[in-house]
């Protein structure tokens, strides 16, 4: 269950779309359920560093290196959730 605010999950979206160079029509597509990291062809290895720095910048929030896994990045909602939980959502 999402656990993750409309809100919150409009602000991961728009974080993505800023990161990864999205063109407004894949951002305005990307919903809860959309997947990530194997789906998205944007958003490879390298390009992870790239979104987890602009969501500690525009969440100010702290992410950990051994807080990253492949389940993080599996969907929209997801991503969402794990920051809500960092805002303490």
């Amino acid at each position: 269950m999402s656990i993750a605010s409309s809100e919150t999950v409009r602000n991961v979206v728009a974080v993505l779309g800023d990161a990864l160079a999205l063109s407004p029509e894949v951002t305005a597509s990307l919903e809860r359920d959309t997947g990530l990291f194997g789906s998205l062809p944007e958003l490879d290895s390298m390009a992870v560093a790239t979104v987890l720095t602009a969501l500690e910048d525009r969440f100010h929030i702290l992410i950990d290196d051994d807080e990253v896994t492949g389940e993080l990045f599996e969907t929209v909602a997801s991503l969402a959730d794990f920051v809500a939980g960092k805002l303490g959502a």
